[in-house]
């Protein structure tokens, strides 16, 4: 798995986009469409503050709900508790690959919560961390079925993790959120 490569799409944003907001502009339609999701999202967020907000999120067709936020918000304080995924996340886990949101467990998912707030039925919930700080989450996702997550998309999501975190603080304290 760690010896594959990254795609060359992917690879080519990183060479060619500098500024944060034109790699994840650019890196989540080739993303989705590298893992054939039908949606993928990015969650920004300062971990001293606490504030974030959906600043990305393409959609393979207009049938699937669009999450983007307009503004920065102040995550809710019982949320690491409502939400097993997001409390992994600020523990700076590893991401988690969910293959079915009905059938996970409920110590990894809390499924009433993903409906209620998401609809997708499987995920991606990659951690973008940095000296162990929870600065984004990036979130490819399927709708209606479940989804088998392959060894290149496990790969895909290991390689870019450390590319787009820096990418992560940086638009976070350009925004000065």
């Amino acid at each position: 798995m760690a010896d594959q490569a990254l795609p060359p799409v992917l690879e080519k944003i990183l060479a060619t986009a500098s500024e944060p907001d034109a790699v994840f502009a650019e890196i989540l339609p080739a993303l989705g469409d590298l893992l054939q999701c039908h949606r993928c999202f990015l969650y920004l967020r300062n971990p001293q503050t606490k504030m974030g907000k959906i600043a990305y999120c393409w959609l393979r067709s207009d049938q699937y709900p669009d999450v983007t936020d307009a503004d920065w918000k102040e995550e809710p304080e019982s949320l690491p508790q409502e939400d097993p995924l997001f409390a992994a996340a600020l523990r700076a886990e590893d991401s988690i690959f969910v293959e079915d949101v009905e059938t996970a467990s409920p110590e990894v998912v809390n499924v009433d919560f993903e409906r209620e707030n998401f609809g997708h039925r499987a995920l991606i919930h990659a951690h973008l961390c940095q000296d162990g700080q929870l600065w984004a989450i990036l979130q490819p996702c399927m709708f209606g079925q479940p989804r088998v997550w392959t060894d290149l998309d496990h790969s895909v999501i290991a390689q870019l993790e450390p590319k787009l975190a820096p990418m992560a603080v940086a638009y976070v304290k350009e925004a000065g959120v």
